[in-house]
């Protein structure tokens, strides 16, 4: 948490936060800002309320920015070329990891997501980097409204669901299966410069000891924050080639594999449990990757045909 009416100290606070900057103001002696903050590995989720006009010029962030406007505007925001204008219900990129960047809040209340890069090629490793270098964003707006919206919703959840409770969000599966849903959600909503389409390679890797190797490295490494690029990796082929595998094979994804042998986990442990030792459901389905009560319960009776808490009462 961070609140202050002083322009130095807010300057100080924003580029230790961010990114080094300066910031000025018209009417210095108004100048509160109040900012929440909610980390995990590799992400922060913050809410600003800035209640004056401000001007910012900052240096190259070195991650992901997206910004949700609730109230007030952002103007004249400018980055290697782009120049715009952002009002309330607008998700943007601030700016690519490697550009500096400037602008003027306007007595705004906004979200601010901050995530690793690398946390894009996590998620659609191609095996064989492109001539661009790294999975990149190439657009600052989304390619649709539906995306925007979708890429929201993603964001808010994990601030209300996942970083609201730190016993939650401090669970090694839970962080990495909400890293990488805010990845793919990212890469779904904006512009970008990954291949998708499987190649003839990809086609030729997709054959049966692909998935064998691929389904042996989920089921021994479950309890583990794994990727779907280590997945690729374990299996020795590209991420399009995997999970074009587990389509052709298993009409599933590699990463609906994992939830499902996760789940596996847990009804196991369900099972197992002592009930004289305190154990809940809440904490073997956190356990598991599942920081939902309500949809961990109606994934598992979809599953098992009853409820976890009959399960673990035996």
């Amino acid at each position: 948490m961070f609140d202050s009416d002083d322009l130095d100290v807010t300057e100080d606070f924003l580029s230790r936060a961010y990114a080094r900057m300066r910031i000025g103001s018209s009417t210095p002696q108004a100048s509160r800002a109040h900012i929440r903050r909610d980390t995990m590995p590799s992400v922060s989720v913050d809410e600003l309320d800035l209640n004056f006009d401000m001007s910012y010029a900052a240096t190259p962030l070195g991650k992901i920015c997206l910004c949700i406007m609730h109230e007030g505007t952002i103007r004249n925001h400018v980055f290697d070329g782009v120049r715009d204008s952002f009002g309330p219900g607008d998700l943007v990129m601030i700016a690519p990891p490697d550009m500096p960047y400037a602008g003027e809040v306007c007595a705004a209340r906004y979200n601010i997501t901050m995530l690793d890069p690398e946390l894009l090629g996590q998620v659609i490793a191609t095996g064989d980097e492109p001539e661009g270098g790294p999975v990149r964003l190439t657009g600052h707006r989304p390619h649709s409204p539906a995306a925007a919206r979708h890429l929201k919703h993603t964001i808010i959840h994990l601030r209300d669901h996942v970083l609201a409770d730190p016993d939650v969000a401090r669970e090694p599966l839970i962080a990495s299966v909400g890293a990488q849903l805010l990845a793919a959600s990212v890469l779904a909503a904006f512009p970008n410069s990954a291949r998708t389409d499987p190649t003839a390679q990809d086609r030729a890797d997709s054959h049966s000891a692909t998935l064998r190797r691929a389904v042996a490295y989920i089921d021994d490494h479950a309890d583990q924050p794994i990727t779907v690029a280590d997945i690729a990796a374990a299996a020795h082929v590209t991420v399009r080639a995997l999970q074009y595998a587990f389509r052709r094979h298993l009409d599933t994804t590699p990463l609906a594999y994992l939830r499902r042998a996760r789940l596996t986990h847990a009804h196991r442990e369900l099972r197992t449990a002592d009930l004289a030792e305190g154990v809940t459901v809440g904490h073997i389905a956190a356990r598991w990757g599942f920081h939902h009560p309500g949809r961990f319960a109606a994934l598992y009776r979809d599953t098992f045909g009853t409820s976890p808490s009959r399960t673990l009462r035996g």
